[in-house]
This record gives structure tokens, sequence and C-alpha cells, in this order.
């Protein structure tokens, strides 16, 4: 689903214009990356939490040229479904 199918379906829900749907969207989306950026958690209730972890340095073999190459520390995006989210795709797959 792309963030156009978003704006699309809010729109057409609330009936609302969609210049406006679109407006909200990236406001949300950009105040999401700024508080991941200050390494702070995001909870949304009923669907999970975004936080950020830090993966420590670590040495490994590329497997195209078999060299040894060391990959420096750096942060990722961490996910965590909420127990409804997960409850809902594990009757999914059932």
């Amino acid at each position: 689903m792309l963030k156009k199918d978003i704006v699309d379906k809010v729109s057409d829900q609330l009936s609302l214009q969609k210049q406006d749907v679109a407006l909200a969207v990236d406001i949300i989306l950009e105040t999401m990356v700024k508080a991941l950026e200050e390494k702070r958690r995001i909870e949304l209730r009923g669907f999970g939490s975004f936080s950020v972890r830090q993966r420590k340095p670590r040495c490994t073999k590329n497997p195209r040229t078999g060299k040894m190459m060391d990959i420096p520390q750096r942060n990722t995006l961490h996910f965590t479904m909420s127990k409804s989210l997960k409850e809902a795709l594990i009757k999914e797959t059932a």
C-alpha cells in the first residue's frame, strides 16, 4: 500500500479533500521522523510501537568477494506489533 492509497481511502471515508488529507499524513510522518531522530519511542495503540535501536559494530564476510569487512555501529528502526494486530495476523493465516 502506498501513501497515495492511504490518502485516497481516508479522503473517501471522511469526505475530505485529498490535498488536506495528504497534508495531514505528511505532518504525521514528519512528526514521527523527528521523534525517531530524537530517539523517542512512538506508540500507536492497537497497531504497535516504533523505536530506534543501536546495532553494534561487527566484522562480516562479503558474500560476493569473500573479503572480510567491518560494519560500523548504526541505528536501526525496530517495530513491535500490538497484541491485537498480532492476533489479527494469526487469524488470517489460520
